[in-house]
């Protein structure tokens, strides 16, 4: 086999996929993690929320350092007082989310919710202006799931708000384990 062969074979898809083979075990095992997590968050959404609150609060805080970093190197004033301002509401949103993570979750839910019926919306619209030729149901059913699932969270809001962020981790981490799974799998069944 000539160099450039192997070469082509190293940087191919299906030489990433032949040297992953060996390793279909350790990403079964990882998915299998991800899906355990996924139950114990939505089990313990309370908890989840909090711990979701609290790590955001901290990349506020790096975010908010950051920009007052920036803002502190600005050559003009009013950059200077834009930059540190930006900042500082940083830095009281990571504070906020940190130290009242209950208070925290009530907005940054409502913001979740208000953020996906804009987003179902925008969807919406969006299959409307495709040309009629194009398959449009499968845009107009995220779209419609979208704004559903952000009517429910703002109907359902303050109430729910301390358990919707762990839940909704607690789902993507589940989705997130099976495939992995999948991936795993199919690796196994590969020769």
């Amino acid at each position: 086999m000539s160099n450039e062969t192997r070469a082509v074979e190293i940087h191919s898809l299906g030489g990433a996929l032949h040297r992953l083979h060996e390793k279909w075990g350790a990403i079964v095992a990882f998915g299998v993690l991800l899906i355990v997590l996924g139950l114990a968050a939505i089990v313990f959404a309370l908890a989840a929320t909090v711990a979701t609150v609290v790590v955001n609060g901290v990349v506020f805080l790096i975010a908010g350092v950051a920009e007052i970093g920036v803002g502190m190197h600005s050559q003009a004033w009013g950059r200077f007082f834009f930059w540190v301002i930006g900042g500082l509401l940083y830095l009281i949103a990571g504070l906020v989310c940190i130290f009242n993570p209950v208070l925290a979750s009530v907005v940054l839910t409502l913001m979740l919710g208000a953020g996906l019926i804009a987003a179902g919306v925008v969807r919406i619209a969006f299959g409307f202006q495709l040309p009629a030729d194009h398959p449009r149901s499968l845009v107009f059913l995220a779209g419609a799931v979208t704004l559903i699932l952000g009517l429910i969270i703002v109907g359902h809001w303050p109430a729910d708000s301390v358990i919707v962020l762990g839940t909704l981790l607690g789902v993507d981490l589940l989705f997130h384990g099976a495939g992995w799974v999948s991936f795993g799998l199919g690796l196994r069944a590969r020769r």
